[in-house]
């Protein structure tokens, strides 16, 4: 007998009132016995997913998240301070961190990384930070600081890898590729019945992909390899359903994993601009 909830795990505990398996993680012990989650005697349904991001957000106040939004809008100060226009596509920063297909194949790999923290102008960089607020902080609050970071970097890498797939020779900067992979994340973890956006996460895909691919200068690959980069990261992180990215605790596979996915994704990039060196 397994677990109804995590499969992979095996069990010689059933619920007392439905017979289901449940492992130690879903068992609550009553005075009529073992029960499972839904026959606990706990909120259901849209109650209870909202007393669990409630009770979350208030142990986990998005730290990760704030400082994400903190040094986009400190690195966007410092590039105006710099001499920069006000739309960033000038200076130093933007210079040495922007995206260039020709620039990664002659070494400058770190660009993979760092033009996921610059942004065209005010309205760029405010549209991406209200969006890391409303989908980051819910997502951070479900995975904790530690994979939440790491899954954001290795989306922020698929998503450069994506962007020059699609079109090597053109400048790129912009962290939606890292935040479509938290989107990518909340949608796998909503069709595994953790709903950390309140079951939203599709409806907010749909709506941002119609806005990607219907504004001009948009970097689609950007998006969608972001997309598949945090949505590989978080089937890594749950053992490919094996068990639940939320309740089990980040370790030595699940840091593999991340590097590895986001090697990949270099290594990927690398492949793509290999022509331009």
């Amino acid at each position: 007998m397994t677990c109804y909830r995590h499969p992979g795990r095996e069990t010689l505990v059933s619920c007392s009132e439905c017979g289901r398996g449940i492992c130690p993680d879903c068992m609550t012990f009553s005075p009529v016995g073992i029960r499972c989650p839904e026959h606990a005697g706990k909120a259901q349904g849209v109650q209870r997913v909202v007393q669990d991001v409630s009770r979350r957000s208030r142990r986990a106040p998005g730290i990760v998240t704030q400082a994400l939004i903190a040094v986009n809008v400190g690195i966007y100060l410092l590039q105006l301070a710099g001499g920069a226009s006000i739309n960033a596509n000038s200076g130093w920063i933007f210079q040495h961190g922007a995206l260039y297909g020709p620039l990664v194949a002659q070494g400058d790999w770190y660009r993979l990384i760092t033009a996921a923290f610059l942004h065209y102008g005010p309205i760029h960089l405010g549209m991406n930070m209200l969006a890391l607020w409303w989908i980051g902080r819910p997502l951070e609050a479900w995975l904790g600081p530690v994979r939440y970071l790491l899954l954001y970097l290795v989306a922020g890498l698929a998503g450069s890898a994506g962007a020059l797939i699609a079109n090597p020779t053109a400048v790129t900067v912009g962290a939606s590729g890292a935040i479509f992979g938290i989107l990518g994340a909340a949608i796998v973890l909503e069709r595994q019945q953790t709903y950390v956006l309140g079951g939203s996460a599709i409806t907010l895909l749909v709506v941002n992909l119609a806005f990607t691919f219907a504004v001009p200068g948009i970097s689609i690959g950007g998006h969608l390899g972001g997309l598949a980069g945090g949505a590989l990261a978080i089937l890594a992180l749950s053992q490919f359903g094996r068990r639940s990215a939320v309740y089990s605790r980040i370790d030595l596979v699940s840091i593999v994993s991340l590097v590895a996915i986001g090697l990949s994704s270099v290594a990927v990039a690398y492949w793509k601009v290999r022509g331009y060196a």
